[in-house]
């Protein structure tokens, strides 16, 4: 009996190790993938804002060939247009989600506040940067905010949506609302958007 116990403690006594695998170190075919993808949107980052750096700060166009030089110009353009409906995304997603946090879902409040800002906005930067401006921008900036921007932060696909499933759900006064309210009141927006730039516009600056 006593041996029994002697064993026991022994092996009480012993302590316990845990046998820890170390990670291998070495480079595997996804994050091969993932640098090779990140190392390829740097560097057309990096093409993209030294062609508009030299072009807008210096007004120098460099000694590339025509059809190269157009390649690389359209290229920007359409890489700031992306850039512009990525952030214009995700304030849409971030406006909808405050708005159904304040005012609920059974309207969709959301669409139409965004739709309404993304009207006033275009209408507002379209008149102050156009031809008769008071900020003169160029074409790929204007883009970027009119098509990219505004054209990824409003959303007529989801306006039409939420009405038919408004319609869908005998909600007819509700979806009669929603297209009143929109059309109204972004009509009324872009509206705004333009006086007040136009105004802006027609403002003398004395320094």
């Amino acid at each position: 009996m006593q041996s029994k116990l002697r064993c026991s403690n022994r092996r009480a006594r012993r302590p316990f190790r845990m046998s820890v695998e170390k990670p291998s170190t070495g480079l595997t075919l996804p994050t091969a993938r993932k640098l090779l993808f990140g190392g390829a949107a740097l560097a057309a980052l990096l093409l993209a804002v030294s062609k508009l750096f030299v072009q807008q700060f210096f007004n120098y166009e460099a000694q590339t060939p025509r059809a190269l030089s157009i390649s690389v110009g359209a290229t920007a353009i359409y890489f700031w247009i992306s850039v512009g409906s990525a952030l214009g995304g995700m304030a849409r997603y971030w406006c909808s989600g405050v708005a159904a946090r304040l005012f609920g879902e059974t309207f969709p409040w959301g669409t139409l506040i965004i739709n309404i800002v993304g009207s006033f906005v275009i209408g507002f930067f379209a008149t102050l940067t156009g031809p008769d401006g008071r900020i003169l921008v160029n074409s790929t900036v204007r883009q970027f905010v009119m098509v990219g921007i505004c054209g990824g932060y409003t959303t007529f696909s989801s306006f039409s949506l939420q009405t038919l499933n408004l319609v869908n759900g005998g909600e007819w006064l509700s979806a009669a609302a929603n297209i009143c309210l929109s059309l109204t009141l972004c009509l009324a927006a872009v509206w705004i958007g333009h006086a007040l730039a136009a105004g802006l516009n027609g403002v003398r600056w004395v320094w």
